[in-house]
């Protein structure tokens, strides 16, 4: 877990982390979750000289922000937490928003990101999985059931490798971090070799690790044309542990989204710039936006 007290616009007043405890069952995680809001909003009291006024908080999976629930997230093992209501109750009172790990963190990378300025852009984190969030005029779109963006099932390569999600070929099968991961040890033979050992091979020219990559680059050229034709992004943000390849990753990347296009406008793509830290940094402003709601309404 990440957390932080954060400013106007963006500032980090104080950061922390800590272990999820996943390990002890989703009770757990959820009570981790309340003790931690609770523990950074009296470090503010004590050491900034007022409470935070109102909290943010990002988690993973489904997530009904509207309502303030955590609807079901695999990994963590939880299914319908109200965990909007349990904080407010937790903190006395004070506002929360809930949001989706990725869209707040899309949220972010646009307002105070490699986003800043752009009116549309598209953020794709590339980790062991692929989502997305589809930006839009400062804010995200979640979609009519909360499932906007979900790039990495679109399928890419029909009758493909099988997906935990029930098709086969999905993008996340062949572009996401896990699955260069998982391709890179197959081809080199080691089992603890993984896509950062990729890249590197890449780089010194091994023809072996190449061919992995490349095969990556055009299943997610593949996957970002179908979104760009949907969407018209003026730019495409792609983060998480892929993209910390550099160049080694978005030269050939530009040049397949580019080969790819036809009549669609070619966006601009761009590494992310908050790197691990962008869904704790848009929790902090969605927090913001509670207050300035209320600012208005006043």
């Amino acid at each position: 877990m990440k957390a932080a007290l954060v400013g106007t616009s963006g500032a980090v007043l104080h950061q922390a982390r800590r272990a999820t405890g996943r390990e002890h069952g989703p009770d757990a995680v959820v009570e981790g979750i309340l003790g931690f809001a609770a523990e950074l909003r009296a470090y503010g009291a004590e050491h900034l000289g007022e409470p935070a006024a109102a909290v943010g908080v990002a988690v993973p999976g489904i997530v009904d922000a509207e309502q303030g629930i955590a609807v079901y997230a695999a990994n963590l093992g939880w299914r319908d937490v109200p965990l909007r209501a349990l904080l407010t109750e937790r903190l006395a009172g004070v506002p929360v928003a809930l949001g989706h790990d990725v869209r707040t963190g899309g949220l972010a990378e646009g307002r105070i990101g490699a986003g800043r300025g752009t009116d549309s852009f598209f953020f794709v984190p590339l980790g062991t999985g692929i989502a997305g969030a589809i930006g839009i005029a400062g804010r995200v779109e979640a979609g009519a059931h909360g499932f906007a963006g979900e790039i990495g099932h679109i399928v890419v390569r029909p009758g493909g490798t099988p997906c935990p999600c029930g098709q086969h070929g999905c993008l996340e099968r062949y572009a996401s971090a896990a699955a260069v991961s998982e391709a890179w040890a197959a081809a080199c033979g080691d089992p603890d070799s993984d896509a950062a050992h990729c890249a590197k091979a890449v780089r010194s020219g091994d023809p072996l690790a190449v061919q992995v990559w490349q095969n990556a680059v055009d299943a997610l050229a593949d996957g970002l044309v179908t979104a760009l034709t949907l969407l018209d992004p003026r730019t495409l943000i792609i983060g998480g542990g892929l993209a910390e390849a550099g160049e080694t990753l978005f030269t050939p990347l530009r040049d397949a989204v580019r080969q790819r296009v036809t009549f669609q406008k070619l966006p601009s793509i761009v590494p992310a710039a908050l790197g691990d830290t962008a869904g704790c940094l848009g929790a902090g402003l969605l927090a913001w936006d509670l207050i300035n709601l209320k600012e208005e309404s006043a």
